[in-house]
């Protein structure tokens, strides 16, 4: 039982980092000084999309499942959790595709590229 609260809490956690590097340059508009913890979750973010890795948060939650005699899971975090929610089995019937998480990749640096403009347009002026 403690094993699944543990993996649990680390669900949590993952979606939570998930959920900062993707919106967190709104809140950076707010608050700059925040963008020294931003910068690097988005650097780690979009690196993990693009070179196709396993998050360790991943690997750490699958390790607790594990112990705590369930099943874990073979894909990543985006896959198990996330990819099912947006996009349905129908979709993609045979997995989702390679180029998609460059593509998750390089949307991550889009969409904070378009908050830290504006940061960078509200500093010049």
């Amino acid at each position: 039982m403690m094993y699944r609260l543990l993996a649990d809490g680390v669900v949590v956690i993952h979606l939570s980092f998930v959920l900062f590097v993707l919106a967190g340059g709104v809140l950076v508009v707010r608050w700059p000084w925040l963008k020294w913890v931003h910068l690097p979750c988005v650097a780690w973010g979009a690196g993990i999309e693009i070179g196709g890795w396993i998050c360790p948060l991943t690997r750490l939650e699958n390790h607790l499942r594990i112990q705590g005699l369930a099943a874990g899971y073979p894909d990543s975090f985006v896959e198990h959790y996330l990819w099912p929610l947006i996009y349905p089995e129908m979709w993609f019937p045979g997995g989702f595709p390679a180029w998609g998480f460059v593509a998750i990749g390089c949307g991550v640096l889009v969409i904070n590229g378009f908050f830290y403009a504006r940061v960078f347009q509200r500093r010049a002026s």
